[in-house]
């Protein structure tokens, strides 16, 4: 895949998770990218690794959006 692809896919992988009512509750950095834990308003959780670097800003800033 090329980098557009793979901003997509992570892009979308986002999306499907907090149209879904999960929200971002942990945000672990590494040389990989980055882990993002979800949790929905059951608890349940679920970890989505990131890669692609426009992906990772995507959802800085969604978090960012939550704090206006």
């Amino acid at each position: 895949m090329n980098e557009y692809d793979d901003y997509v896919k992570e892009k979308q992988e986002i999306d499907d998770y907090i149209l879904r009512g999960y929200q971002i509750n942990d945000v672990r950095e590494d040389l990989s990218g980055a882990l993002l834990t979800l949790v929905n308003a059951d608890g349940e959780r679920e970890t989505l690794r990131i890669g692609n670097a426009d992906a990772r800003k995507y959802f800085a800033v969604l978090l960012l959006d939550k704090l206006n």
